[in-house]
């Protein structure tokens, strides 16, 4: 199972759609993913096993929306957004993008569809050459798809400063000269370059201090409403993704476990491992905070190279503990789906979904108006 080529340089921001589900329908739809890495072992290199990093994963997202993929380190986030930008390849699956089928794309036609969908990166200080100025880390996708040459070069590499909140004299700098904040900007006008539909952004403010993840962040919604972008927003972090995301999807071992509209998810989550992580949202109100218990999942998140039978979140399951451990969970695998007493677009992978709220503590996961928010942040 050999990678994907992978860009070498990054450039994205917004492309008239071409061809595909039309303008209302899915800009991107992910079906059945399966990305598995080999475990070799012996002399000979032979392959014993396989880690399942991502595990028969679908979703879609519409065109000009941001979907939010959270869950532990280890889930399979990363792997997700790294497989649609062709930096790996899948066992099995498919990945359309208006239509276009990405994993049937290779060479020249890799490259020229690469406009279509770029990857803003986690760690500002290692995505950006050390050795390349402002200018020419910016001017590189231009010339890679012979978008402008010359002084129209110049000027759209200027564009993209301003664009981010950059002064035109930082062209000739470089990454080492700026703080994490502006590099991490200096990554989003490099996504911007050469005008994709859909950015996959990979954790893009983990690495910063908390006041300028609200720059990013309030940059990055300003960004999707002038150009009309469409996001993939992997993080960990679930007051931010709430913050810039029309959906979310949360992830747990490989699988995707549930799936609803924002406000929704953190209102009336319906998967025992979403409680658990909303029960870790810290509160702003310091008696709310303090009177609030919190859900401790026992033990760690297990290999993905031998995932449990079953419901995946089984062994942790704090639900399955209350329901005297029913058989079902460990041996069927429950489906991404519907229940009676939710919204069709809200979608659990639980036997056992409508009961939860029966037996959920209600001083766990914290009301919708007190669940932190980014404030809005100039610049």
């Amino acid at each position: 199972m050999s990678p994907a080529p992978a860009s070498t340089a990054a450039g994205s921001a917004t492309i008239a759609p071409a061809g595909g589900n039309g303008p209302d329908g899915p800009l991107l739809t992910v079906k059945d993913l399966q990305v598995y890495f080999p475990i070799l072992t012996g002399v000979l290199r032979r392959r014993t096993g396989w880690v399942k990093a991502v595990d028969g994963v679908s979703f879609h997202i519409d065109r000009g929306e941001t979907l939010g993929l959270v869950g532990e380190s280890g889930s399979g986030k990363t792997t997700i957004g790294r497989t649609i930008v062709r930096i790996m390849q899948p066992l099995e699956g498919s990945i359309h993008l208006g239509g276009s089928d990405l994993l049937a794309l290779r060479g020249e036609d890799l490259r020229r569809r690469r406009r279509r969908f770029q990857m803003v990166f986690q760690d500002p200080y290692s995505s950006l050459d050390p050795r390349q100025t402002v200018g020419e880390i910016l001017a590189e996708p231009l010339r890679v798809h012979n978008l402008a040459s010359g002084k129209a070069r110049q000027a759209r590499v200027v564009e993209l400063l301003d664009l981010v909140g950059l002064e035109a004299s930082f062209v000739e700098r470089y990454p080492h000269e700026f703080s994490g904040g502006q590099r991490q900007r200096i990554g989003i006008a490099r996504a911007l370059a050469v005008e994709p539909e859909l950015i996959v952004c990979d954790e893009p403010i983990s690495a910063l201090d908390v006041s300028i993840q609200a720059q990013v962040i309030n940059l990055l919604e300003r960004l999707q409403a002038d150009l009309g972008l469409t996001y993939l927003f992997i993080a960990h972090d679930l007051a931010v993704v709430r913050h810039i995301a029309d959906r979310v999807a949360v992830m747990y071992l490989g699988k995707i476990v549930e799936v609803a509209p924002s406000d929704l998810l953190y209102q009336q989550p319906l998967h025992p491992y979403t409680v658990a992580l909303l029960s870790a949202v810290p509160v702003p109100d310091a008696r709310t905070e303090r009177s609030r218990r919190r859900i401790i999942l026992r033990g760690d998140i297990p290999s993905p190279a031998n995932p449990p039978t079953g419901c995946r979140f089984h062994t942790r399951c704090w639900l399955r503990e209350r329901l005297k451990n029913p058989e079902i969970c460990a041996t069927t695998d429950p489906p991404l789906a519907p229940i009676p007493q939710a919204t069709p677009d809200q979608t659990v992978a639980c036997h056992f979904a409508s009961e939860l709220n029966e037996h959920r503590p209600r001083d766990v996961v914290p009301e919708v108006e007190e669940t932190p928010v980014i404030a809005p942040v100039q610049g």
